[in-house]
Parts: C-alpha cells; sequence; structure tokens
C-alpha cells in the first residue's frame, strides 16, 4: 500500500495493483498511462531513483485480450484468444520472440498468469 500511495503522489496516476518482487510492477487504471510515464519518463524515472527499484508499468483494461496484449508489450502477439474452459491462448510467429514471452523456466509467462489471474477468472495461459 505504501508504494502504491508514493507513485500516486509523485505522479498523479491512479494505480490499480501492485505486485512486488525482484522489482516493483504497478497496474495503473485505463487510460493514465501517460500520467505514469511523465514527459521523456520523468515520472517513471523520479519514482525509481525514489524507491532505488526498477520499475515495471502496464494499464489495466476491462477487456481480457487487451489486459494481456498489455502485460506482454512490448512483444506483439500475432493473435490472443480467450477460450470457453478459461484458457487464455498467445499466438506467436517465431521462435526467438516465444522464447522471450516464456522466459528463463517459463517465468515471465507464471508472471503473467498470476498477473491475469489477480483481476480475471482465468485458468491458465499458454504461448503457441
Amino acid at each position: 500500500m505504501k508504494y502504491m500511495s508514493l507513485f500516486e503522489s509523485l505522479t498523479g496516476a491512479r494505480v490499480k495493483d501492485c505486485i512486488v518482487n525482484d522489482g516493483i510492477f504497478f497496474i495503473v487504471h485505463e487510460n493514465e498511462m501517460g500520467k505514469a510515464i511523465g514527459k521523456k519518463g520523468s515520472n517513471l524515472k523520479r519514482v525509481e531513483n525514489t524507491l532505488k527499484k526498477k520499475i515495471k508499468l502496464a494499464e489495466f483494461s476491462s477487456d481480457l485480450v487487451q489486459f494481456v496484449q498489455n502485460l506482454i508489450y512490448p512483444i506483439k502477439a500475432k493473435e490472443i484468444k480467450e477460450e470457453e474452459d478459461g484458457t487464455v491462448t498467445i499466438y506467436i510467429d517465431d521462435r526467438k520472440t516465444k522464447g522471450m514471452l516464456i522466459g528463463r523456466d517459463r517465468h515471465n509467462i507464471n508472471s503473467i498468469a498470476d498477473t491475469v489471474k489477480r483481476h480475471f477468472d482465468v485458468n491458465e495461459i499458454k504461448v503457441v
């Protein structure tokens, strides 16, 4: 909670969620990304210098597919589908991009799945 209030006071952007692990991952409300980053990244740099931790940002969306796209940015998915059984499938063209998305020991995809499960009723996320 203290990270969220500090981020909001330094940037003026409203925070929906905050996840702390090796760095701090903030999910800002819809249409608040510009405020969170600031001109030429000034707000983001100020928060990183204050907390002395690496900051990651993503914008929340009430649409599940758009939210997943926001989480995996800058990676471009060919297609993201929401299945009936609660599975989200991300289609990627080349193997290098797929490897970056999954990460070593599935670290990246697991953190994406955990974040999505906090906000949506999803069973699993697959990368194809």
